[in-house]
């Protein structure tokens, strides 16, 4: 059996030769998708270790025995939170993905999912004015499309009144203490006898 003849030089490249670049092209492809692939794994372990502390934080949080050792666990807490945040932020546009930030912008049934409306004095109808969830491009495309609340026309709702009891003066509401005298504690069965004992 012969082999097939070479392309000749100068001329168009045989069928052989065409498979052959076609084959290299994709297997350079393959490998950069690997890579890539590999590369963005490699850097989501850092947030898996920041997620597995912060977890912990939760944890010092719950066990907390004093105010100021919960207050110091929820700032730490929230800080992790942050940096686990702004982890995951920078690795998603090293890969270019953005959030799309429509907040504002008139909404577009294309690219975004309207959930709810809200009746707003000044923003015009259509406008969206909150996002129940975020969405994300990769490059020009749209990767998840947001869930947006968008304004109609009307006055703004009114806000939800503080519960207020009476006689707070508008402070944070305390539980009543019961005063020493008005507390029924059973007595010790040995309370009696010692008071007895004392007075023989």
């Amino acid at each position: 059996m012969t082999d097939p003849a070479p392309a000749v030089a100068g001329g168009p490249p045989s069928e052989l030769d065409k498979l052959r670049r076609r084959v290299e092209a994709l297997s350079r492809k393959r490998d950069e998708a690997e890579a890539r692939l590999r590369g963005l794994l490699t850097a989501l372990l850092p947030l898996d270790d920041v997620l597995a502390d912060t977890s912990r934080r939760a944890g010092a949080l719950h066990e907390a025995r004093s105010p100021r050792e919960a207050v110091s666990a929820a700032i730490a807490l929230s800080e992790q939170v942050d940096a686990a945040h702004l982890m995951l932020r920078g690795e998603l546009a090293r890969h270019d993905v953005s959030p799309m930030d429509v907040v504002g912008r008139v909404a577009d049934p294309t690219e975004m999912r309207v959930v709810g409306t809200e009746p707003h004095p000044t923003w015009p109808d259509g406008t969206v004015l909150k996002e129940r969830l975020t969405g994300f491009r990769l490059g020009g495309a749209v990767l998840r499309p947001p869930r947006v609340i968008i304004a109609v026309p009307g006055p703004a709702p009114e806000p939800e009144p503080a519960v207020a009891v009476a006689g707070s003066g508008g402070k944070r509401a305390q539980p009543q203490r019961t005063t020493r005298s008005r507390r029924r504690l059973p007595r010790k069965p040995s309370a009696g006898r010692g008071r007895r004992s004392r007075r023989s």
